[in-house]
């Protein structure tokens, strides 16, 4: 691995929520903290939730409860709380601190302190049990992200109900496929949203999507352009929710009762409803923003993110219960020019900045200059989630937009997780593109093929024991769930990537475990022929696949997506080989490499490697739903012929 480029500070030691817990819990340093939290699990998550400053309704009278496994845990058993209540709460402290700030790609900005949340949430609620809504009842979330976004999450989960968040960007049929499966009774929709100057109607496809769905009776609209007709069975926003009551009650829950069921896409058949709990994701959330990014009360997280992707309802929960400001935003990052971005972090004060390695990529390309003219003094952290990096718009990211003394928070886990798996703290040197730590809480590992730890080779990411933001199973598909993520080695989570654990602590994530290419015996990661190949000045992005070879057993396809102005021709492909090679010798030069105009990748922006190589060889490559470009996929069935 690489050597630090950065190093910890007393700027950001001292304050920290770290700082705080090393003091609670009488320990000398992060590296002692995170092996009291997975050598003593129940002390450790007892001593967060103080830290973060969990109510309860009713005390749980045991932390754990792992009697039917490591598969189905039981946190704070016998408790009584409610998420939304532990988000609202600073309201009570704090009414006119800034809890939500949004911005609209048309310009229009809306700002809401603690007091005007929560009493904005009661609204909602009282709506929502008008309309027939209660305790357990599941509610489409088919928004964009506007503040109704965030309130109706939180209204839902006080009256005890289950949101289940869809992309915006969903056609019907993708839409209707989640709500069928979890039956959803009600969608909370928008009559549109602006993207790039153009209004989406985004009513048509939640139409549609509601008469594929029998189970779903009414549709709540945000009326985002003011002047929707609306069918009979049909509620605009303004006309039922300003009118309500501005406080009500918490629905008492119980700690392991469900608030969110959230999906993601299956390599095959229906996507996978995964089940989160009131002591689960929002804890976990929370607990991440403190311990990896430090998120104080009085900063302001902005990640670029919709709310059908975890990150939405992460950034949106996490920052409220430590207290902060979330701030949530509708359009396009480069509209109406390619400083957007930069001037919403500049205008509103942004401390933490979130941005996936591929929107880094499609910023980089713009100019310095979009940059470098705003002010983004305020900025103390960025963050990175959703795939691996490559090295050129890593370190843009690091010395453009964090002028070289701002960390990344590298961050890798995922839906079913709650959250993350590995991160980095400032509390750490941290190298490029990696990780200096698994998530204090989470006893992650890297086990060879016979399930033994390993260290400076590739091996299976797992945990090793339960968390708390660990689903509940998948929605009415316990054997999937096990299947899924249990059946590898007894009683340990195996997520599915493969990564990498060095001497001194440092990970890095190679790819998936089923996109790994194994080139003459050797394993090799898609990331490190991705990386190899944008070292060439032609390429903008780069992903690699495995294709059945007769002699090496696999052999290495790269699909290239060209930077502007550069042409395709074979002297190109060759030299680009040529790049791969000289990096990463002679051995694994991939067998083509072929050009096409994009690669496919989901609204989150991971690149669908699996729908490549499906696609390539011709297979069946599974659910596409949530795709944000399924045109890519056409482009690369034609590549192969």
């Amino acid at each position: 691995m690489s050597e630090p480029i950065w190093f910890p500070s007393d700027n950001y030691k001292h304050g920290s929520h770290i700082e705080a817990m090393l003091r609670n819990l009488n320990l000398d340093s992060y590296e002692a903290l995170y092996a009291f939290s997975i050598q003593q699990p129940e002390a450790f998550w007892e001593a967060t939730l103080q830290l973060l400053g969990i109510e309860w309704f009713v005390p749980y009278r045991q932390v754990l409860d792992v009697s039917q496994g490591p598969q189905w845990p039981q946190w704070f058993v016998g408790g009584q709380l409610n998420l939304a209540y532990n988000t609202l709460h600073h309201a009570r402290t704090r009414p006119h601190d800034p809890a939500l700030v949004w911005e609209g790609e048309d310009g229009a900005v809306v700002r809401l302190s603690y007091g005007e949340l929560e009493a904005a949430v009661a609204q909602a609620a009282h709506a929502l049990k008008e309309m027939g809504i209660g305790k357990g009842d599941r509610v489409g979330l088919f928004l964009p992200m506007l503040p109704e976004t965030a309130i109706s999450a939180l209204a839902v989960a006080q009256i005890g109900a289950i949101f289940v968040p869809i992309f915006s960007g969903y056609a019907a049929e993708a839409a209707a496929t989640r709500l069928q499966d979890a039956e959803a009774r009600l969608i909370i929709t928008a009559d549109g949203f602006y993207r790039r100057g153009s209004r989406v109607k985004l009513l048509d496809n939640a139409r549609a999507a509601a008469a594929l769905s029998p189970s779903v009776e009414k549709l709540l609209v945000v009326r985002r352009f003011g002047n929707e007709e609306l069918a009979p069975n049909e509620v605009a926003w303004d006309q039922i929710v300003p009118q309500q009551p501005s406080r009500a009650a918490y629905e008492p829950m119980g700690s392991m009762d469900p608030f969110m069921l959230i999906y993601t896409s299956g390599t095959t058949g229906k996507p996978k409803g995964t089940v989160h709990y009131h002591v689960g994701f929002p804890i976990k959330a929370a607990q991440d923003m403190a311990h990896l990014f430090d998120l104080q009360k009085h900063e302001t997280l902005f990640w670029f993110t919709d709310m059908g992707w975890m990150m939405g309802p992460w950034a949106i929960l996490g920052a409220l219960t430590i207290g902060g400001t979330v701030l949530l935003y509708e359009g396009a990052p480069d509209y109406p020019d390619a400083g957007r971005l930069w001037a919403i972090c500049q205008r509103h004060g942004v401390t933490h900045l979130g941005l996936s390695p591929t929107l880094v990529r499609a910023l980089m390309p713009l100019g310095d200059e979009h940059v470098l003219k705003h002010n983004l003094s305020r900025l103390r952290m960025l963050g990175s989630t959703g795939e691996p990096w490559n090295l050129e718009p890593y370190l843009w990211f690091f010395k453009t937009v964090g002028q070289r003394r701002i960390p990344i928070i590298n961050y890798s886990g995922g839906t079913e997780i709650g959250g993350g798996i590995l991160g980095c703290t400032a509390w750490r040197p941290i190298k490029p593109m990696g990780f200096n730590t698994a998530v204090p809480g989470i006893h992650a590992e890297v086990l060879d093929s016979t399930g033994q730890p390993v260290r400076d080779e590739v091996g299976e990411l797992v945990v090793m024991a339960p968390w708390p933001g660990q689903t509940k199973g998948f929605w009415k598909a316990p054997e999937r769930y096990l299947d899924t993520y249990w059946n590898r080695f007894e009683n340990i989570w195996v997520h599915g990537d493969w990564a990498i654990l060095d001497l001194e602590g440092h990970w890095i994530i190679q790819g998936r475990s089923d996109d790994t290419l194994k080139i003459a015996g050797k394993r090799v990661g898609p990331a490190e022929y991705e990386s190899a190949a944008v070292e060439h000045p032609a390429v903008k992005e780069a992903a690699a696949i495995g294709i059945p070879h007769p002699v090496k057993g696999e052999s290495a396809v790269v699909f290239v997506v060209l930077r502007s102005g550069q042409t395709p021709h074979s002297d190109l492909a060759q030299a680009i080989s040529e790049t791969i090679a000289n990096r990463l010798g002679k051995a694994l030069k991939p067998d083509k490499i072929l050009f096409v105009p994009d690669l496919p990748k989901t609204r989150n922006a991971k690149v669908m490697r699996r729908v490549i190589r499906a696609a390539y060889l011709g297979q069946n490559p599974g659910d596409l739903s949530a795709l944000e470009n399924p045109q890519a996929v056409e482009a690369i069935q034609k590549s192969s012929s």
